[in-house]
């Protein structure tokens, strides 16, 4: 998965790239080449990134809940 996630953000700057040039030769595919990007960013490789990040339950020490509150202002007047 990693290397899939590797590969996918090599494809997604070429294409950026590729977008950026074609905007700047005006090209009349551009917009279209730069939507298609941004599609691909948001709904395929983001989702993947996020998932193969956080499968493992790293995620939960950033979840706020009542011990970690209690000891926040518990540690508050002690600066």
């Amino acid at each position: 998965m990693k290397l899939a996630l590797k590969i996918m953000f090599v494809i997604f700057i070429v294409w950026m790239i590729t977008g950026a040039y074609l905007i700047n030769t005006q090209h009349e595919k551009a917009q279209v080449v730069m939507g298609l990007g941004v599609l691909y960013l948001s709904f395929i490789f983001m989702p993947l990134f996020i998932y193969y990040r956080y499968k493992d339950g790293k995620y939960k020490k950033y979840i706020i809940n009542d011990e970690k509150l209690k000891e926040a202002f518990k540690n508050v007047g002690k600066d």
